[in-house]
């Protein structure tokens, strides 16, 4: 078949790299126009550009799919489905309607569960325990189309935003791969959405990563894992702002300190005080340095984190 390819970050040049190595006639990539990076602002190729210029693939970055100069070259390529992959682009019923065989999407959900911008990380925040990659028949809606498959995967008790993203590229390339030898063999089986059981995964923000420490320990742990490497999970130390990296729920005795007051300095973490709870706090980045354990800040001296201090002042 024809496969026109639309994607930019690298979860998506997973999957294009994924249809490269199976052989697919990609006749054309999509994906946003390069952007401005770096000291020089110098217009740099992002992931997906990068992969289909080395495979000298044909390369197409429209501003926007809405206009009819846009339409009229796709249109003219002709592809008998559309592969969709974390794009950034809105496709219009229109570019939806090119493709003999529709546009396939890789969504990195069990959909319905987590439709939207930001399923991977929104799903180690809620404290799911497994999720996966579901190919969908795009709609005009936001992630309501049939799916033709799932592929499940667990959440590990240790999974951060940036390993559950990896895993779930990986398996994003297998299931397409495998979705369009059965759209060749005519043997897709789309399965209808049950809207009543979607939830939403908006688009994070900076401000997501700022710690509440009147939160439970359970529910700031998962967002420091889920929040990392983006937007990162972060607060205020007296002056300073702290960026926290990894921690845990712990079971220690109750206290009465306020939430954001360390407990206790130790090797294997600092003890923090929050809403219901204590978590250790394992690995941090304190400003103009680089991440580093709790332990190597105790024996690099540094006076940070110690008993009594309160954290988001």
């Amino acid at each position: 078949m024809r496969i026109v390819f639309a994607g930019t970050p690298d979860f998506a040049a997973t999957s294009l790299s994924a249809l490269i190595e199976a052989g697919h006639d990609i006749m054309a990539v999509y994906t946003q126009p390069d952007r401005p990076a770096g000291r020089g602002r110098k217009a740099r190729r992002g992931p997906v550009s990068q992969l289909a210029h080395d495979h000298g693939l044909r390369i197409e970055q429209p501003e926007s799919l809405r206009n009819d100069e846009a339409q009229a070259t796709l249109r003219d390529i002709a592809p008998d489905v559309m592969v969709i992959a974390a794009y950034g682009l809105i496709l219009p019923q229109p570019v939806l309607d090119i493709p003999d065989h529709g546009c396939l999407n890789v969504h990195a959900s069990l959909l319905p569960r987590w439709r939207g911008a930001a399923p991977i990380q929104w799903a180690i925040a809620a404290g799911d325990s497994e999720t996966g990659i579901s190919i969908m028949q795009m709609d005009a809606g936001l992630d309501t189309g049939d799916v033709v498959s799932r592929h499940r995967i667990p959440i590990m008790d240790d999974e951060t935003g940036g390993s559950l993203h990896d895993r779930l590229a990986e398996s994003g390339g297998k299931a397409i791969t495998g979705a369009l030898h059965e759209l060749a063999h005519g043997s897709l089986a789309p399965e209808p959405q049950d809207d009543h059981r979607a939830t939403y995964a908006r688009k994070l923000e900076r401000s997501d990563g700022r710690i509440d420490w009147q939160s439970t320990a359970q529910s700031l742990a998962r967002r420091i894992r889920a929040f990392n490497p983006w937007p990162m999970a972060h607060s205020t130390m007296d002056d300073d702002a702290i960026r926290v990296l990894s921690a845990e729920a712990v079971n220690t005795d109750v206290t009465d300190s306020k939430p954001g007051t360390v407990l206790a300095r130790e090797p294997a973490g600092a003890l923090v005080q929050c809403g219901e709870g204590v978590i250790r706090i394992t690995r941090v980045q304190l400003p103009g340095g680089r991440p580093q354990s709790v332990r190597d800040l105790i024996n690099g001296g540094r006076p940070v984190l110690l008993p009594g201090q309160r954290l988001g002042q």
